[in-house]
């Protein structure tokens, strides 16, 4: 069995067409992986690049410890059930099974054992003398199945297997492949674009839409805490209702304004700590997103609510023990055109409405879901970016939530209130602010902290989990953000140091020492020459020779500077099969001000100034235009007005430009 390790995959086509973007992740061993998403959207692709089937523009594919990039398919150790079944018509179920086996030249004996092994566990051991002309659907993807069992592979890989099936057929295999999945302990990796087959089958799905990965999560979270509104659409029937709207912070209430219509609610503002107070102002336009069961007409729900809207009914669908109810929050709308203010409801209750009815709905608002308007991307997420806060600057200190902190020399700014923004990865554990734990959740590997400080919920994403009724805080100055009357005075220090250059490459002239083999036929031929002539042979003490030989050096060209390639770094770039004339290209090298240092030659940087945070020190300089930071020793007190930098080559991300592909 074997885990596998996905870094930064593309496919790209001569013709510049990018099917997959920067697919990136880590599947474990035995998981049960789904990607869905609509046609076209490079799952498939994704998969047929596993198999070794379809070439990897960039990027490293690992299956367990070995890079399998330019292993043969035969050799990686997969199995792979298509679609289409792809059965021999002429032979039995049994020599279908058996024939990849037979190709190997498997004895005889292991091969009826797995082949009767297989039967049985997938419940066809009486069909192994039929031909597939004589077997249903069901049956036949079985058999396809079988074949694949047989290989005893690492990983399993399944392209939308049961498309073809009818509905039926496809509820009963989706069972069969999970009982499967879970009988064999395989990694198996499924393509599908149904979203039942995903949210059932699946220990993690991929949701991907034209060639990017939009959100990998556990079927649960995904439905609950969709990314972005293309995932809260596509996972859940019926889809999720979006209605444009405005959020205005009032106070310690937020009013919703939902557009194209009167309708209005109130609400208090902690359904919004984890959004940005920008989107608060009364005009920025958001997606408000509400799925059928968070919202009810149950008389007894609408009284108690503290969200209520009226709808305007226009149709239902029965569906036994669940009716939807259709309607419109504009009074004028019809409820059958797909539009923000029309809204569908999940009802249990035996009420009748009919067309033409205004009713009250209850909005359960402990399951909103916030969007910008423009990129689609949550606005309300599970681990906020920021910590949004009123605060005030007297001096040189910064009060926020009854705190008073010390600025460091780096951040200058005139008295005033204002907003300050930490973000949830610069609250550190150790310090002298005290906070009430609240409690630790951890979220996709992260394990973020709710705390309380002057009556107000505050987040950090930490290292370890806290069990005591109060811990002590510290803030890292360099990453806060001070917003008065919608300005930044403030901004945080850049993380990410970009530079441009290219790669070059020339022979030159080198001392070589002989390899192993070279020496081994010297010493043989030694050898054979002193017994030829009775001579005592001596020449297996002689030191390794070396010898004069033309070799291709690479160098990275950053910004003007040359610094020698490591070969691997120089064969990934090379070995981007479409991407024409490597060496002509131009590349963006990126890193972290922790990723350089000071030294004799390099990047001619100029220091505009030297930045203190207190408990960091950075020297901020410009190459070219850029504007730059490198994180100094606290050994170094002054710098001259010119200074040479050098990167960590082993920490660079290298970035071809025009395409836009990390290739390392």
């Amino acid at each position: 069995m074997a885990n596998l390790s996905l870094k930064h995959i593309y496919k790209v086509y001569p013709n510049g067409a990018k099917a997959v973007n920067d697919f990136t992740m880590e599947i474990e061993d035995k998981e049960f992986i789904v990607f869905v998403g609509p046609s076209g959207c490079g799952k498939s692709t994704t998969l047929r690049m596993i198999a070794g089937l379809e070439d990897i523009t960039a990027g490293e594919l690992k299956i367990g410890d070995l890079v399998v990039n330019d292993v043969e398919p035969k050799d990686r150790d997969i199995a792979m059930v298509f679609q289409n079944y792809a059965l021999y018509p002429h032979m039995t179920v049994f020599e279908n099974i058996a024939f990849g086996l037979r190709l190997r030249k498997m004895p005889r004996e292991e091969i009826n054992r797995r082949v009767q092994e297989a039967a049985e566990i997938l419940g066809i051991t009486e069909y192994l003398g039929r031909k597939p002309k004589e077997m249903s659907g069901g049956q036949r993807q079985r058999v396809s199945l079988g074949r694949a069992i047989v290989r005893e592979p690492k990983v399993m890989l399944l392209d939308e297997p049961l498309s073809n099936l009818d509905a039926k057929l496809r509820t009963q295999m989706r069972s069969e492949i999970a009982k499967l999945h879970k009988k064999l302990g395989t990694t198996f990796i499924y393509v599908t674009h149904d979203q039942i087959e995903a949210m059932t089958m699946g220990t993690r799905i991929v949701v991907m839409k034209d060639g990017f990965v939009q959100q990998i999560d556990t079927p649960k979270n995904l439905y609950n805490y969709p990314g972005n509104k293309f995932v809260a659409g596509f996972i859940g029937t019926p889809q999720m209702n979006f209605f444009e709207g405005t959020l205005k912070k009032v106070g310690d209430f937020v009013e919703v304004a939902f557009k194209y219509t009167d309708a209005k609610v109130v609400v208090p503002y902690f359904y919004f700590y984890k959004t940005r107070p920008s989107y608060l102002d009364g005009k920025t336009n958001v997606i408000i997103g509400l799925r059928a069961e968070n919202v009810s007409l149950d008389p007894a729900e609408v009284a108690n609510s503290n969200a209520t809207i009226k709808v305007k009914i226009s149709h239902k669908e029965e569906l036994g023990n669940e009716t939807l109810i259709y309607g419109d929050i504009n009074m004028d709308g019809d409820g059958y055109t797909e539009s923000s203010t029309r809204i569908i409801i999940k009802s249990i209750d035996e009420v009748e409405y009919t067309a033409g009815d205004i009713v009250e709905a209850a909005l359960d608002l402990d399951h909103v879901h916030l969007f910008d308007a423009a990129t689609e991307i949550s606005i309300l997420p599970r681990i906020p970016e920021f910590n949004y806060l009123d605060c005030e600057v007297h001096g040189r200190t910064l009060t926020f939530l009854g705190q008073g902190v010390e600025l460091p020399p780096a951040i200058v700014c005139e008295s005033g209130v204002g907003e300050l923004l930490i973000p949830s990865d610069a609250i550190k554990l150790g310090g002298d602010i005290v906070a009430n734990v609240i409690g630790t959740e951890v979220i996709l590997g992260k394990k973020l902290l709710s705390m309380e400080l002057g009556g107000r919920r505050i987040f950090a994403v930490v290292d370890e989990e806290v069990t005591t009724p109060t811990v002590n805080i510290s803030i890292d100055m360099k990453k806060i953000t001070l917003l008065r009357d919608g300005k930044e005075i403030v901004s945080p220090m850049p993380e990410t140091v970009s530079f441009d250059g290219n790669l070059t490459k020339k022979k030159v002239v080198e001392d070589v020492p002989e390899t192993e083999e070279e020496r081994a036929k010297r010493l043989a031929k030694g050898k054979k020459d002193a017994n030829a002539e009775g001579e005592e042979n001596a020449a297996a003490e002689e030191p390794v020779r070396t010898k004069s030989k033309k070799v291709v050096k690479f160098s990275l060209k950053i910004e003007g500077a040359e610094f020698p390639a490591p070969d691997e770094i120089a064969q990934k770039l090379i070995a981007a099969l479409t991407i024409k004339r490597v060496f002509e290209k131009d590349y963006r090298f990126e890193c972290t001000p922790y990723d350089l240092t000071i030294a004799e030659e390099g990047i001619e940087a100029h220091v505009e100034g030297i930045c203190d945070y207190g408990a960091e020190r950075f020297a901020k300089c410009t190459v070219g235009e850029k504007v730059i930071y490198i994180k100094l020793d606290d050994s170094i007190a002054t710098l001259p007005k010119s200074i040479h930098l050098v990167p960590d080559i082993e920490k660079l991300a290298i970035i071809q430009a025009d395409m836009d592909i990390r290739l390392v």
